[in-house]
């Protein structure tokens, strides 16, 4: 139903390298910046597989409440995820693992993004 969402930022450069790389184990990247002529002045990107589903956009209105969530192919994604964002200036919010009060193959990993959002990936498939 969604076609694509994104969130707000206020340091361009610490979301970029957080967002690469916990991005990167999932396989999506930047796959379009829009120039700053556009924006008014702002930085803007869209993280992808195929096409930009979600964008970050410089912002003084940030904060904290922010879930997003997205699919891993495996859980061996969820976990590469979890680390390369810790790893990219992440903080913990939930390990990898088993989350059945969702259901019995629910395979999450959340982590705060630098600006507080609740970022995770997540598998669906039994192991």
């Amino acid at each position: 139903m969604i076609d694509h969402t994104g969130i707000p930022i206020s340091d361009p450069d610490k979301a970029k390298t957080f967002y690469d790389a916990a991005m990167g184990a999932i396989g999506a990247k930047v796959l379009m910046t829009v120039p700053k002529e556009f924006t008014g002045g702002k930085w803007v990107a869209g993280y992808g597989r195929t096409k930009p589903d979600f964008w970050l956009t410089e912002s003084d209105a940030i904060g904290p409440g922010r879930h997003y969530a997205f699919t891993a192919a495996s859980r061996a994604e969820v976990d590469a995820f979890y680390t390369a964002a810790l790893a990219a200036g992440g903080r913990d919010n939930g390990a990898p693992g088993i989350r059945a009060h969702y259901h019995p193959d629910y395979y999450g990993a959340f982590v705060f993004d630098p600006d507080g959002n609740n970022v995770e990936a997540v598998c669906h498939r039994p192991e």
